[in-house]
């Protein structure tokens, strides 16, 4: 077995292993959003990956993913989640490093990042979809891969 050294790996023009410099960076008021893996990047099918990073004291809107179920694992920082219950009851949960949400199939949601540091999540999405949605958003700006965003 051999260890290759870099990330260029891949299978026709798709990649097989990416770091967060691969890829542009969506910033909105609230924070970024690196998209790690999409269709069209890895050739992933049947889901969707990125890294989302929600500044001190900001937060996203409430809003849901029709069609798409969601997976936020919470890696470093500390904040408020709301995912609705089955009766469309908002469920608050404060979350921090090592807590794993699951955000059903077009339930509403939001996360408020509480603590001093940023909170730094990695989400899956399944299946696809949702991430393609970011980038029509009003607020969204864009950082090509590599550039270190200005906002």
């Amino acid at each position: 077995m051999s260890v290759e050294k870099g990330y260029s790996a891949s299978v026709s023009d798709k990649k097989l292993y990416v770091r967060p410099d691969d890829v542009e960076t969506l910033m909105f008021d609230w924070g970024c959003f690196k998209l790690t893996s999409t269709p069209e990047f890895t050739g992933a099918e049947r889901f969707s990956t990125g890294i989302v990073v929600v500044d001190p004291g900001k937060g996203h809107e409430r809003h849901n993913h029709p069609g798409s179920e969601e997976i936020i694992y919470i890696v470093s920082g500390e904040g408020e989640q709301m995912v609705e219950d089955e009766n469309g009851n908002p469920v608050i949960q404060k979350v921090s490093a090592g807590c794993t949400v699951y955000v059903p199939e077009g339930r509403y949601h939001y996360t408020i990042n509480t603590g001093w540091e940023p909170m730094k999540s990695f989400v899956v999405y399944s299946p696809t979809g949702p991430e393609a949605e970011l980038r029509e958003l009003p607020d969204c700006r864009i950082a090509p891969p590599g550039e270190i965003p200005k906002r």
